[in-house]
């Protein structure tokens, strides 16, 4: 990827919704270079989709979690494809230490909350933190830095 590329996945990611007119403005190529190199980026995997950024609580989910899953071997979470499918799970993480998963979820309710649980309770120990509030959310990816 070369300063190009950067250039228009930092104005995506500000505004996924821009026009390939509006994003070769802000970049200074031409709509067919930009779309082009916004398709390559598309089947290289490194754009994976394009997203609207909701506020959950805004949307009804208040209760938001950090859950980790102490499980192992052929009942583990991270081995069921249906738990990704559960309404409130947010993200699945394969982590080192302790446990095998963190799962990030979400509930309209404690009441949804410990139902969840008890879900994730067939699979393994859970052990969750409660997200009070969030300093630093979703940022956009950039460039690695060289190292100099």
């Amino acid at each position: 990827m070369d300063d190009m590329d950067w250039a228009i996945l930092g104005e995506l990611q500000g505004d996924a919704r821009l026009s390939f007119s509006e994003l070769s403005r802000r970049v200074h190529l031409s709509p067919p270079a930009v779309a082009e190199r916004v398709r390559r980026l598309e089947e290289s995997g490194v754009v994976t989709g394009y997203h609207a950024h909701v506020d959950a609580a805004a949307a009804g989910w208040t209760v938001a979690a950090f859950v980790r899953v102490a499980c192992y071997g052929a009942r583990c979470v991270m081995r069921d494809p249906e738990v990704a499918t559960w309404p409130g799970v947010r993200e699945i993480h394969r982590v080192t230490g302790d446990v095998c998963s963190i799962l990030r979820v979400e509930a309209e309710s404690m009441r949804a909350f410990e139902s969840l649980i008890g879900r994730l309770a067939e699979y393994g120990q859970p052990s969750s933190t409660m997200i009070l509030s969030t300093q630093l959310g979703w940022r956009p990816v950039t460039a690695v830095p060289d190292g100099s």
